[in-house]
Order: structure tokens, then sequence, then C-alpha cells
């Protein structure tokens, strides 16, 4: 008889989850500016023709100025760059507004925004205010400029809390500046694609030493916590011993 070969047998028997599972294909980075682009046309279905305007006109312009210098092939070698580079432009920044009207309405979409800041900036995760009935939020930062407070919420009722955090903060820094801002399109608030570079545009005033001395004291003090219903403490929840013995 003829035999098998000894590993083919047990090569067809093996179950599917013991072989080799193909490797996910890495991500290139016109796939991500592909995705960039459908998730804002989705948005801005101009930014199409708002990339071309800008490409062609960048292409136009340095065609010009080749045939003026008699060298419109250098020209196009040199403007085609530039023109990708506008078009890529005019994407970021639509992606930019697409992504903010995306996540506007949503709690925590301040926070968010934020989360742009650069430059020593450190925003919390979690609100250090919130309200629980209107789910109004408060969100902190601390950077050089001092201590931010954002809030979250119609300007009526934002207003209050953002007040009372901006007390709580003083009493315990009463040397640092505190900045509060309110998120939103209500009169008088900053809507939610201007509130980053608004953190931006505030004066440094602390060094980093001073930074890291402010966020300590900040970590210690905490912030938001969840209301406790009214009538029972759980901390100081006994059982009932008779109940358990029985009556």
């Amino acid at each position: 008889m003829a035999r098998t070969p000894s590993g083919a047998g047990s090569r067809a028997d093996a179950p599917a989850g013991t072989q080799k599972q193909k490797k996910p294909k890495k991500q290139r980075w016109y796939h991500q500016v592909w995705a960039v682009y459908k998730m804002t046309r989705k948005q801005d279905p101009n930014v199409t023709w708002l990339m071309l305007t800008v490409f062609v006109g960048v292409i136009v312009v340095a065609l010009t100025i080749g045939l003026l210098a008699s060298q419109p092939i250098y020209a196009l070698v040199v403007g085609l760059p530039f023109a990708l580079l506008g078009a890529m432009f005019v994407l970021s920044r639509k992606a930019e507004r697409a992504a903010y009207t995306q996540i506007e309405g949503q709690p925590g979409a301040a926070r968010a925004a934020l989360g742009t800041v650069r430059g020593g900036w450190n925003f919390e995760e979690e609100p250090v205010a919130v309200d629980p009935r209107s789910r109004d939020l408060v969100f902190r930062g601390v950077g050089r400029a001092g201590v931010v407070l954002v809030s979250e919420g119609p300007a009526h009722r934002a207003g209050k809390l953002l007040e009372g955090e901006r007390r709580r903060v003083s009493r315990i820094l009463p040397n640092v500046p505190v900045t509060v801002i309110q998120c939103g399109n209500d009169e008088g608030q900053v809507p939610l694609t201007k509130v980053a570079g608004t953190v931006r545009k505030l004066k440094s005033t602390l060094t980093k030493m001073e930074v890291a001395e402010v966020a300590k004291r900040l970590k210690a003090i905490g912030g938001a916590k969840l209301p406790i219903p009214k009538g029972i403490d759980p901390t100081r929840a006994r059982p009932d011993r008779k109940g358990m013995r029985g009556r």
C-alpha cells in the first residue's frame, strides 16, 4: 500500500484556528487621504471643486510665470508640488470643519476640540463639573496661560456652572489666572470650531515649573462626582440584622 506523507494527514486535520492568519494590509498614506476625502465629501460636496480650483489655479500661475521666463516646462515641474500642497491644504481645512460638524451637539464635543491644542496644554479627559439635570459640562485645562475652564451647554445654564468652578479654582490658586470660555452657538459663546484657536491665543504667564505645580494641586481636588440619591448614604448603610436572622 502506498504511504501518505506523515505530515499530510495532520495538516489536513488541523483546525482552521491553528493555520496562520493573513496579516492585515498596512494602510498607506494615500489610503488615509482617500478616507478623509470621502468623509469630507459627505459633509461638504463642494470640496472636490474647491480642491480642483486651487490645483488648476496654481498650475496656471506657474505656467504663466514660466512662459514669461521662457521656461514653461521648468515652471510646470516646480508648480506641480505647490498645486498638490494647495489642494491638500483645502482638504485639511474642510476635513477639520466636517469633523466638527459630526461631533457638534454631542456630549464631550468641546473636549474633543480641545484635544487638538498643543504647546504644553493639558486637558483632563473627564469633566470637572457636571449638571446632573441638564447634563451641562465644564472641562479644565492647564498651560502656560494658567487654568482654562470650558463649558458646554446653553449660555443661561452653563454660565452658572462655569462660574462656580471658577470660584473653586480661584480659592485654591488665588495667584493663577483663570480663563473661562463658553462653547456654543448662543450670543457671547465661542463656536466649537474656534474653541481650540481661542485657547492657543491666550498669553503665557507661567513657567513650566509653575504649570506642573498648578496641575498637581488641581489633581488633588479632583473633578466632578456623580450625585448620590437623597435618603440613603451607601457609605453608611448597615444590613438589617433582624431580617437576616428571620423575625
